[in-house]
């Protein structure tokens, strides 16, 4: 009997968490169904021995691996037959062991979509769910390469980001470890000079504000960065909670700059999920469900989940999503449109592409916004220091001619 962890929803929409003993993946579901929870997320409990060592799968590893899946599956070659070459041939050997390990899986009587379901941290939910709605159509191998466009996608507008990103952050790690170094090493060499020529007494304002600072600096710097990283510490800690996590993505969405981008992104994402499960004949409310808990935004997150419990009473998509003010006014008529055509999932594909080029435009502007404000801010603190320093050294080096 092997363990299994599950993660399950009560009727009233309680989130219930624990582990159940069963020979297979079907039998722990049927169990965790017989504890009146429907089913989220079921895998099984990894042992120690269990755990695997290598290089973590990428999106580019499942690209590759869900297009060569699906030729193989159109080619007319039995899936068991397709998940040892592809698992033999992989480059990476942890992908590879796991792809395997789902061969055998399947080889044992499980679906697929189950065998991928066992290993949670390759193939998320949206994976899995895709891949079961391939299975119950027939149509595995059109799913599999709706996934890897998907994939593809996904990846772009995570590049697109990191890139937005990493610039600032590097420039203004620079700058802060520049600053240090000029407070540490550099300004208590001109203190030295400034006390041998005689003139500590008759610095001028800046300059001794500079000195001052560089004193406590060095003074207090354990404490500064002890208690920056007990921040932090603080901060994370803060953010793992449901209300921190809820807080930080509200003030994120309520940013003057960054705001905007960060609803573009939530709402490329979501259209992008719900057009890709719906097309792939995924149910409406399993949808939302999984886009749900894939939108990377708890507000957005709350708001999908409301549109869902309206459309379970009866209700239509768009209604809730203007209620909640998250979606611009646009994304409401299209998919108002969408629902009254039946063609809901088009109009998500082409709301997702139309966003995804507003974030591409976005992340542009605002890197080449940022990047003259960074040096800007940069040159005008360390030259502000090096010109308070340099002062008293003209009013020296007149004294010294005078003499």
């Amino acid at each position: 009997m092997a363990k299994w962890s599950y993660e399950g929803r009560t009727r009233t929409g309680e989130l219930r968490k624990g582990s159940v003993e069963a020979p297979s993946h079907d039998a722990a579901m049927s169990k965790v169904r017989g504890m009146q929870l429907t089913p989220i997320r079921v895998r099984k409990a990894l042992r120690l021995g269990e755990i695997t060592i290598g290089s973590p799968v990428t999106i580019k590893d499942l690209v590759i691996f869900t297009r060569q899946f699906a030729t193989m599956i159109d080619a007319g070659l039995p899936l068991v037959n397709c998940l040892e070459i592809l698992g033999n041939q992989s480059e990476n050997k942890r992908f590879g062991r796991v792809i395997l390990n789902v061969k055998e899986t399947v080889e044992g009587g499980s679906n697929l979509s189950d065998a991928m379901a066992q290993h949670p941290k390759v193939f998320d939910e949206l994976f899995t769910n895709l891949v079961a709605a391939g299975e119950a159509g027939g149509i595995l191998d059109t799913i599999l390469n709706r996934q890897a466009a998907y994939l593809e996608k996904s990846a772009k507008l995570r590049r697109q980001i990191k890139g937005a990103m990493t610039y600032p952050v590097i420039v203004l790690c620079v700058a802060i470890a520049s600053v240090a170094a000029m407070l540490l090493k550099v300004i208590p060499t001109f203190q030295k000079l400034f006390k041998d020529f005689g003139a500590e007494n008759e610095l001028p304002g800046p300059t001794k504000f500079v000195i001052d600072l560089s004193q406590g600096f060095s003074k207090w710097a354990p404490f500064v960065f002890g208690g920056i990283l007990a921040l932090v510490v603080l901060f994370v800690l803060f953010y793992r909670s449901p209300r921190g996590r809820m807080i930080v993505h509200r003030f994120l969405l309520l940013l003057p700059i960054f705001g905007p981008l960060v609803r573009k992104i939530a709402v490329a994402r979501f259209t992008r999920t719900l057009g890709t499960l719906l097309s792939s004949g995924v149910p409406i409310l399993d949808a939302l469900e999984i886009t749900a808990r894939t939108a990377g935004n708890a507000v957005v997150e709350k708001s999908i989940r409301y549109a869902r419990e309206r459309i379970s009473e009866g209700k239509n998509m768009a209604e809730p999503l203007a209620q909640s003010k998250i979606f611009p006014g646009m994304v409401v008529q299209m998919i108002a449109v969408g629902e009254q055509t039946g063609a809901l999932d088009q109009m998500c594909s082409k709301i997702a592409d139309f966003y995804e080029d507003e974030v591409d435009v976005a992340i542009s502007a605002l890197t080449s916004m940022i990047e003259p404000l960074l040096m800007v801010f940069i040159g005008g603190v360390v030259g502000g220091m090096l010109i308070a320093m340099y002062l008293p050294i003209f009013g020296i080096a007149g004294k010294i001619k005078g003499e």
